[in-house]
Order: structure tokens, then sequence, then C-alpha cells
């Protein structure tokens, strides 16, 4: 009798430890649920606020005007909303960053991948995400006081140019800098994900570390890689302060590096110090401005998911 009512009593000791731990479970999965909801609610109201608001700015403004009139003045009394003069500002500096990101970037995700020791690589990670969490005014100063000295003395010694005080070289090559983590982590966890059956393959057919790591793992992990150049063109697109301190913030529609010319963050933070009373038009051209930046940010992320479901590889 006692070892019928022990066994009943483990039995019920287990229903009960399954129904907490699926209780447990279920809470686990409405917290996970309600923060992927959160996300999603959080996406649709700015993509909300930045409709709403521009449409009441196209109102005045039309589209056409928008998109090809030559000037950018909305603080003066004859106002022009050409947003071109923006976007060549915001291209030419992201140009810059990522012509400096994307090889290094590339280049020292390789190196720890398939090349570095493993106790030279647990060094050297944490020193690159170091690099990503500088605040980016500090960058800015940076390139301000020191990258830009550097460039005119070069410029005025090699080509006898005088080169600004305020350019989007200097501001793109810091940028650059900066976004050099998140191209060369992502890459490089790409790059390791692939297997090492793949390199060993290469290695039997005669292949030596560099052709392996160049012609098979990078082609391999070139879905994950993509994701990487895309997360940087997205981070230098919507870069504000290093461009602020650095580029000079004069509205000037140029594809010279070597100008200074205002972005569509920099020109959005400008008018969110106060200069303009709320609700104007003038002051409504910042909502305007940042849905072509949420327009461009989500062209390249939709290439980015086009390239991953294209170039994936499962293993």
């Amino acid at each position: 009798m006692s070892s019928v009512l022990a066994e009943a009593n483990v039995v019920s000791d287990r229903l009960h430890r399954r129904a907490s731990r699926h209780v447990k479970e279920r809470v686990i999965e409405a917290i996970l649920f309600l923060s992927a909801l959160f996300s999603v609610f959080v996406t649709i109201g700015i993509v909300w606020v930045l409709l709403s608001e521009s449409m009441t700015f196209f109102e005045h403004v039309s589209l056409w005007d928008f998109l090809t009139d030559t000037q950018w003045t909305p603080l003066f009394d004859d106002d022009h909303y050409g947003i071109m003069v923006l976007l060549s500002g915001t291209l030419v500096s992201s140009a810059v960053a990522l012509a400096v990101a994307i090889p290094l970037g590339t280049t020292i995700a390789i190196y720890l991948s398939e090349f570095a020791p493993f106790s030279l690589r647990e060094i050297a990670k944490p020193f690159l995400e170091l690099l990503g969490g500088v605040p980016t005014v500090v960058y800015g100063y940076f390139a301000l006081l020191y990258v830009t000295p550097a460039l005119q003395y070069l410029a005025l010694a090699l080509f006898d140019y005088n080169l600004p005080g305020f350019n989007l070289l200097s501001a793109g090559l810091v940028m650059g800098i900066m976004i050099i983590p998140y191209v060369s982590s992502v890459s490089e966890d790409a790059m390791r994900s692939v297997p090492m059956s793949m390199r060993e393959g290469s290695y039997a057919m005669g292949a030596t570390r560099f052709q392996t790591a160049v012609r098979v793992v990078t082609p391999a992990a070139f879905s994950g890689i993509a994701a990487a150049y895309i997360l940087g063109i997205s981070r230098a697109v919507g870069e504000t302060m290093i461009l602020a301190v650095a580029a000079g913030m004069q509205p000037n529609l140029t594809w010279n590096p070597l100008e200074p010319a205002a972005t569509i963050t920099a020109f959005i933070v400008q008018v969110a110090l106060g200069d303009l009373p709320h609700g104007s038009i003038g002051y409504q051209t910042i909502f305007a401005a940042g849905l072509t930046l949420l327009v461009i940010t989500l062209g390249f992320n939709v290439l980015g998911h086009v390239l991953k479901r294209k170039y994936r590889q499962a293993y």
C-alpha cells in the first residue's frame, strides 16, 4: 500500500513539474511575442509620423520640385526645397566611408577568420568592437581637429590645393573608420560559420590558405558578408554628428568630396535645435527629409535581403 502511495506521489509530482514548466514556457513565449510586437508597433508609429507630417509638407511643396530643385534654402525668405542638395552630401560622404570600411573591414575579417591565432583574435575583436562604442561626436572632433589639418597639409604640399576647413572627405574617412567594426565583425562571423570540411577539401586539392580564404570561404559566406555591407551602408547613410561637426552643414549641391556640404541627418539636427517654429513648412522639412532617408535605408535593406536569399547556402 505504501509503495502504491509513493508511486502516486511521484507521478503527481512529475505532472505538477510538467504543468509548471509548461506555464513558464508560455509566459516566456508571451514576453518574446510582446517584445517582437512592440518593435513592429514602434516601426509603424515612426512610419506613420513621417508620412502624416510629410503629407502636410507636400500640400505646399510639389513632389517634383522636392526631387528636382537644385537649391535647399528653407531657412531663407526665398525658400527652395530641393532634397537633391542634401542627398548629394549624404551619398558622397557615404561613398567615401564605404571606400574605407568595406576593403579594410573585409581584409580584417579574412585575417581574423583564416590566419590570426586564437589568442590574437580574442584580443583584436574586443578592440574592434570598442571602436564601434566610441561616441560619434568624438569621431567628429577627431575629423575636424586632426584629420582635416593633415589633409590640408597633404593637399597643399602635393597638389598645391587649399582644402576647406570643412569638407566631406575628412568626415567620410573618419566615418569609414567608425564603420569598420560593423563590417569586420559580421563578416568574420559569417566566414567562421563556413564548415571546416570545405577548407579541408580545398587544402586536399592543393590550395594555399590564401586561395582557400579568397576562393572558397569568402564566396561561401557571401550572404553574411553582403549583410555586413548593407549594415555598413545603413550606418553610413544615417550618421549625424561626424558630418554635422566636420562637413560644415552648408547646403551645397556637389559631388566633390573636397567641398563642404550638408547631409540629410545634419540638416535634421540643425532644424531640431529650434531655428524654425514648430508646425511651419520649414520645420516640416525634417519629416520629408526623414522620409527620404527611410526610403533609402529601406531600399538598401531590401537589396540586402534579396542578396541574402539568393546566395545563402545551407550546410
